[in-house]
């Protein structure tokens, strides 16, 4: 029998429960059940072929070795070039270290900050890994709770009350998953204005989702606060943007102070990030954004679907969701808690969703329905749940 003797901090390690819903999505799928999925948070469409074309070429072209530890220096101009045209702000490529995918940057920045005694703060309900990776780094997370009533977008004021000397890092993440929320600028000022008393905090700013937004929305980004760009991580990337999941391709522009720690990050972790994938990359920023609008609009078209359907269930109640292709309903008039209401809609009608409770205990009371799927699917799915509700 092994007697293998595992670290402490193992067991401070959570999980994306997103994940799991999808393994058991799976096998009931395998043993012949009709499953719609709308669990997992990837787009349904392909990516864009250009974009496939280059990662091909590349190949063909012979870039198979190692590449920079913080990435091409040809991508990180086309991501700071990307930057500005969308949010006017000048960053140099220097700052721009590109990762596998977006949770290494997340990784990366708690580490870097995290340790026993120190606190860091992050949205609750939000992405689960922000408060695993708190808690493995031997940190206390701090949740800052987004609430229904302000659209789940977090109040600067509540935020900064819980700022003490032992913050460190606070991560805040619009448009937002789990929730689909998006805090107004207004908001996002007051925190800036705020920090000033604060300048030992460092922010990482999880957008993500940034170019996903509906009713006129726009993004607001942390870089266009030059303030706080001495302490601000961006983390952004090509997954959600360009249907890129699969590729494990995302960046993160880090302030001057970070910029050698985070480098040393990677080569100690990964290496770089694979050349094919980041020629890709390339392509996705310098080529044509025509598939990236079209999907957002489908994105939307099914947004309107789906919130209106979940408010004609018996027991729920949906926000309109503001950004990401998440909807968010509150299912407490159905008597259930947010993990029964995921099994049982999932055992019983045959759809994955995610109980609200793997984002963080505000969760409780709501279910994560993802609309990266077909209008098809998404009625299915609803008269499903309907039926045996």
């Amino acid at each position: 029998m092994t007697q293998l003797k595992f670290a402490d901090s193992l067991g401070r390690l959570g999980t994306e429960s997103a994940f799991e819903v999808l393994a058991r999505a799976a096998k009931l799928s395998g043993e012949g059940r009709d499953i719609i999925n709308l669990g997992i948070g990837q787009p349904d469409f392909r990516t864009p072929d250009h974009i496939v074309e280059a990662g091909i070429k590349a190949l063909q072209d012979g870039h198979h070795g190692y590449t920079p530890a913080n990435g091409l220096l040809p991508l990180r101009e086309a991501v700071a070039a990307d930057l500005h045209r969308r949010h006017g702000v000048e960053v140099n490529p220097d700052n721009v270290v590109v990762v596998p995918g977006g949770k290494p940057t997340m990784f990366f920045a708690v580490l870097m900050f995290g340790q026993p005694g120190v606190e860091i703060m992050y949205p609750n309900p939000g992405f689960p890994i922000y408060e695993s990776v708190i808690r493995y780094s031997g940190a206390t997370p701090v949740p800052i709770a987004l609430e229904e009533k302000n659209g789940f977008a977090f109040s600067a004021e509540a935020l900064l009350a819980q700022i003490t000397d032992r913050t460190r890092l606070i991560i805040i993440n619009s448009p937002a998953n789990p929730t689909g929320g998006v805090t107004p600028k207004e908001e996002i000022d007051k925190l800036v204005k705020g920090l000033e008393a604060h300048p030992h905090v460092a922010l990482m700013s999880d957008e993500i989702y940034s170019n996903m937004l509906y009713g006129g929305r726009e993004h607001t980004s942390l870089l266009q606060y030059p303030e706080i760009r001495d302490r601000l991580i961006m983390l952004d990337g090509w997954s959600k943007t360009y249907a890129m999941t699969g590729w494990r391709l995302g960046y993160a522009v880090w302030p001057d102070a970070c910029v050698e720690h985070v480098t040393r990050l990677c080569i100690n972790d990964h290496s770089c990030v694979n050349a094919a994938t980041q020629f890709a990359g390339i392509a996705a920023l310098n080529g044509p954004q025509d598939a990236v609008h079209e999907m957002v609009a489908q994105f939307d078209a099914r947004r309107q679907v789906i919130v209106d359907a979940l408010n004609g269930l018996p027991g729920f109640r949906c926000q309109d969701a503001a950004g990401a292709f998440y909807a968010f309903p509150n299912i407490e008039g159905t008597g259930m808690t947010a993990r029964e209401a995921q099994d049982r809609f999932l055992n019983e009608a045959g759809v994955a969703t995610v109980a609200g409770t793997s984002f963080g205990k505000f969760g409780e009371g709501y279910l994560r329905f993802s609309y990266a799927n077909s209008t098809e699917n998404i009625r299915s799915a609803i008269e499903r749940i309907a039926a045996i509700l």
